[in-house]
């Protein structure tokens, strides 16, 4: 067994070829890995001393068995030095900053001191100390005589993908690697490494460590075949040319085929490394897969650190598209059946609950809300199935634990992603719900910035009691409808809740009882209020005493709506324009309730109800509110179609007269510039300054045509509704449509040729 250690600290270097022997338990020689008994090879790749895979056997270097032993590292003699892919780009660095005669770091004794205090300064100060290492390499490379032995230096070029020429010649990874031993530890230094813990030379492989076998497992196939790992593969193919290039090497072959054995040792160490260096062709299989090795494993979003330690999976979770259900409270979100039959909230028995228990697990796991499992005070969990649900329920006793599947009112957590700030996860109570999608309530979308053209998000059901009373306290919905950015309520109105909110209170639209009673169905309201007035001999209510009914007593509250006309003299209370919203005591008397008033971002109403009174409260009035809206918005009847866009004859021909006017006079800006006329803006080239006259000719007829297309659209116009109550879009886009999209621009130009 191996004996758990705490970690001290976390130290980045390189491995010394002494080190790497010092933590293998077996030096690697053969290439071959199980005998004819299916028994692994000693100092092979599968030796029993790397750890073991196969049931029944142990390992050979901790006594483990499989799942115990966590696998030990081994190691391959290499016949000659090779460069590490990795480090590619520093060796290049190194080289050119030291002398090719006595490697000594190529500036002068006090230019050394000074980078060094400046290093180790940084250091101190816990700061990165890339910039000034960068600048040692410059300046050392600048020099083209050794201020130490006064030896000439050459220019060293890089040829990728692992080729240094120097002076015409090609370094080897052994000249390489001599010049690297002969550096001074006060000069690694200065570049900025620890001598002790990562020397240059060690850039430069002369052991390889072998992985552990956990690290690389065979399959066994259907068949009875095993099936290596393509790391297992890569290293065969180190171990046979390590082989072939010494036995070579020793029967004294010529050196060009030295030369390419030494070049695929390379190769293939390389592979090993990173499969997919540029210039490199990749390994593959047989099958012409390319293999997947060490860099693939750790990079990459099915990498190692983005997939398995950041990307981890959880339990009693769940996952699927989200729909909109306006009929939800803000708090609650809608679960599919499947969903709640999966997932469960664990319940201790004890006296008070031990019958409505027996209840839940006499249902089975198949009527909800049942029981999955139960655990026994031994810890011993029992699954529990139709045949055997009565029998279970007779042995419930004080003590067991039930996982109870989910049922309506448990508390949940709601997430997505991208996860950017804390309204991205909050707490919802489960509704129960046919069909397979999460429903949500429209009003709710802005926080988690949804919306339902395919979004998916996730669910996760905590399962302790005091896990259970933070998500309530502290993530519920209500308790984050204002936002810590900006202190204004993020839940709101959107859409069709602001037009509906709209439609019901602007003007004086007189309701019947009948369809005042509609519009208050299901709001727990007992009486209407004093009818307005009488009309046919039948009383009548308005949109505004309607909408006054879901206000909470006491509030007061005044401010201009969203669809203000800005005139020059307010007149407040007496607007004519119904745009002056006034509640007293929880009264709407004057204005129109739009975006904002009841919007997310912006609500005016909500921001006072929940500062005045408390979440509950402002919970209460946007589930009620959201409900009035729409049927506010259906009571009203909405549509937008093409006819929207529709003006008269007369407004096209305006509009048609405007754009003409327009082009004739970028034409003549453009004469103007070709006979030198034109004269240049302040600060602006002559090509800029005809840029800009055509944008600002261009941009004031799309204006213009806007403000004619605008005289003929009303508030009979869904898109105007839309537009001036903050639902959606604005007029600009409304009148583009009606009249003319005008000049579009980048970057303040118009758009160039190919762009």
């Amino acid at each position: 067994m191996t004996v758990p250690k705490r970690i001290g600290k976390i130290r980045f270097g390189l491995i010394s070829p002494q080190e790497f022997r010092k933590m293998s338990v077996v030096k690697i020689i053969t290439a071959d890995t199980y005998d004819d008994d299916g028994f692994p090879i000693e100092m092979g790749l599968m030796d029993p001393r790397l750890g073991v895979i196969d049931p029944g056997l142990r390992c050979r270097s901790c006594g483990g068995r499989p799942g115990e032993c966590p696998g030990h590292f081994g190691h391959i003699d290499l016949i000659a030095p090779v460069i590490h892919v990795g480090f590619a780009k520093l060796i290049r660095k190194v080289l050119r900053a030291v002398c090719r005669d006595c490697s000594c770091l190529m500036l002068k004794e006090n230019e050394k001191k000074n980078y060094l205090e400046q290093i180790q300064t940084l250091e101190r100060l816990g700061q990165m100390t890339d910039d000034i290492v960068n600048k040692v390499f410059a300046e050392a490379r600048k020099n083209k005589t050794c201020p130490y032995c006064g030896a000439p230096q050459q220019e060293i070029k890089f040829e990728r993908p692992l080729s240094y020429v120097e002076d015409g010649h090609k370094l080897t990874a052994s000249d390489i690697r001599d010049r690297f031993e002969k550096i001074p530890d006060e000069d690694i230094q200065v570049m900025g490494m620890n001598p002790a813990t990562a020397r240059p030379e060690w850039m430069i492989l002369t052991v390889l460590p072998v992985p552990p076998v956990t690290m690389r497992p065979s399959i066994t196939l259907e068949s009875g075949q095993r099936s290596e790992d393509d790391l297992t593969h890569k290293l065969v193919d180190i171990i046979r040319i390590n082989q072939r290039f010494q036995e070579n090497r020793e029967a004294g072959a010529p050196q060009l085929i030295i030369e390419d054995l030494w070049e695929l040792l390379q190769y293939h160490v390389t592979t090993f490394l990173d499969n997919t260096v540029s210039g490199v062709p990749p390994a593959r299989h047989r099958s012409g897969r390319p293999l997947k090795t060490l860099s693939q494993r750790l990079k990459g979003k099915e990498g190692r650190f983005r997939g398995s330690l950041s990307g981890k999976r959880v339990n009693f979770s769940a996952r699927t598209v989200i729909s909109p259900d306006p009929n939800l409270s803000i708090n609650e979100v809608g679960v599919p059946l499947d969903v709640a039959m999966e997932l469960s909230v664990p319940m201790i028995v004890n006296a008070r609950n031990k019958e409505i228990v027996k209840t839940y697990v006499r249902r089975g796991p198949d009527r909800h809300p049942g029981v999955n499992y139960v655990t026994r005070p031994d810890q011993r969990r029992v699954k529990v199935t139709d045949k055997n649900c009565e029998e279970v329920a007779e042995q419930i006793d004080i003590g067991w634990r039930i996982d109870r599947q989910l049922a309506d009112g448990d508390i949940v957590l709601f997430n997505r992603q991208p996860s950017l700030h804390r309204m991205s996860i909050m707490s919802h109570r489960v509704k129960v719900m046919p069909y397979k999608t999460f429903r949500l309530n429209p009003a709710v979308c802005p926080p988690y910035n949804a919306d339902f053209d395919g979004d998916e998000m996730n669910l996760h059901v905590p399962q302790t009691e005091e896990a259970r009373a933070e998500a309530e306290i502290l993530m519920r919905v209500q308790e984050n409808i204002l936002s810590p950015r900006f202190g204004g309520p993020i839940i709101g109105g959107i859409h069709d809740y602001v037009t509906g909110s709209f439609l019901l209170t602007h003007g004086y639209k007189p309701i019947d009882r009948r369809g005042a009673m509609e519009l208050l169905k299901k709001f727990d309201i007992s009486e209407l209020p004093e009818p307005a007035g009488v009309e046919d001999g039948e009383p009548y209510w308005t949109g505004k005493q309607i909408f006054s009914l879901i206000l909470p007593k006491g509030l007061n509250l005044s401010f201009k709506a969203d669809f203000c006309y800005n005139c020059d003299v307010c007149k407040g209370e007496a607007c004519e324009n119904d745009a002056y919203v006034v509640i007293k005591d929880g009264n709407l008397l004057k204005g129109t309730i739009d975006a904002e008033a009841v919007g997310a971002f912006k609500g005016k109403i909500t921001d006072r109800i929940i500062k005045q009174y408390d979440p509950s409260v402002a919970s209460q009035f946007l589930d009620r509110m959201t409900r009035l809206a729409l049927r506010g918005i259906m009571h009203a009847g909405f549509s937008f179609g093409i006819d929207d866009e529709d003006i008269p004859k007369e407004a096209a021909e305006q509009i048609e007269e405007t754009t003409r006017a327009a082009r004739e006079k970028a034409q003549q800006l453009i004469e103007a510039y070709k006979a030198g006329e034109l004269e240049p803006l302040p600060g602006r080239t002559l090509d800029e300054t005809l840029e800009m006259r055509i944008m600002q000719t261009l941009g004031k007829a799309r204006d213009t045509a806007g403000k004619i297309a605008g005289r003929y659209l009303g508030l009979d116009n869904s898109g105007v509704v839309m537009a001036v109550s903050g639902a959606r879009g604005s007029m600009l886009n409304l009148t583009q449509m009606a009249a003319c999209v005008g000049q579009q621009s980048v970057r303040g130009e118009r758009i160039k040729r190919g762009y």
